[in-house]
C-alpha cells in the first residue's frame, strides 16, 4: 500500500500549524535537475567519464585500431552512465523531499530524504539573504543568519546551504525556480518584520516597558 511520509504534517511543510496571525505567503521545492547540476555539479562529473572515454581512446589507438580501442574504452562510458542516474536519482529524491516555506513571520525549511528535519529562521534572526540567479530563472537564496550560539551543521543541512561557506553556515533555499520573485516577496516580508518594535518588560523595579 503506499504510505506518505509527511501525511502527520498538519500544514505541509510545517511540523505544527501556523500561531495565529502567521500567514504562508510562498511554498515551493528545489527544481530537481536545476539541483542535480548545481549541488551536485551533474555535468562536471558526465565530463569527466567523457574525457576519461577519450583518453582511453586515444592512447589505446596508439597499439590497436581506433573501434577496437573505443570499445574497451567504453567501459567508462557505462560507469559515468550509472554515476549519472544515480545523481540524477538522489537530485531528485531530495527535490521531491524538500518544502521551503516563507512566511510573514520566517523561513522555514523542511529537507532531508532520509533523515527529516525542519529549520525555522525568524526574520530576527536572518542578519542577510544573498540571490545567486541563474539564466533559466532558477535561483539559490541564502541566509546569513546573526551570530548566535547554536550553529547549523553544514553536512547535516546540505545540500540546502550555502556553497563552500562552512564556518558560519548558511541555510538556503536552494535551485527554486522563478527565484528573483520568491526573493522580493521574503524581501518584503523580512523589512515588515524587522521594521517592527519588540516590546519587553524592563525588569526594574518601577516595572518601566522599553522598545527595542
Amino acid at each position: 500500500m503506499p504510505h506518505d511520509d509527511f501525511q502527520t504534517e498538519p500544514v505541509r511543510g510545517l511540523p505544527e500549524k501556523p500561531p495565529a496571525g502567521e500567514e504562508i505567503l510562498w511554498q515551493g521545492a528545489p527544481h530537481w535537475f536545476a539541483l542535480a547540476k548545481d549541488a551536485l555539479s551533474f555535468w562536471w562529473v558526465v565530463g569527466y567519464f567523457l574525457f576519461l572515454f577519450a583518453w582511453r581512446t586515444t592512447s589505446g589507438a596508439a597499439v590497436t585500431s581506433w573501434a577496437e580501442s573505443a570499445i574497451a574504452a567504453s567501459f567508462f562510458l557505462v560507469l559515468g552512465a550509472i554515476v549519472a542516474v544515480l545523481l540524477l536519482g538522489v537530485a531528485y529524491v531530495q527535490a521531491k523531499a524538500t518544502v521551503y516555506t516563507i512566511t510573514n513571520r520566517r523561513v522555514a525549511m523542511r529537507i532531508g530524504a532520509a533523515l527529516t528535519m525542519t529549520l525555522n529562521l525568524p526574520y530576527r534572526q536572518v542578519a542577510n539573504a544573498n540571490l545567486g540567479l541563474r539564466k533559466d530563472g532558477t535561483g539559490t537564496i541564502a541566509l546569513e543568519l546573526m551570530p548566535s550560539n547554536v550553529r547549523l551543521s553544514y553536512l547535516n543541512t546540505w545540500p540546502h546551504v550555502r556553497p563552500w561557506v562552512m564556518k558560519n553556515t548558511q541555510p538556503a533555499l536552494r535551485c527554486i525556480p522563478d527565484a528573483q520573485n520568491v526573493a522580493a516577496i521574503l524581501s518584503e516580508a523580512a523589512e515588515t518584520v524587522v521594521s517592527q518594535p519588540v516590546v519587553k518588560r524592563d525588569p526594574a523595579p518601577s516595572g518601566a516597558v522599553a522598545a527595542e
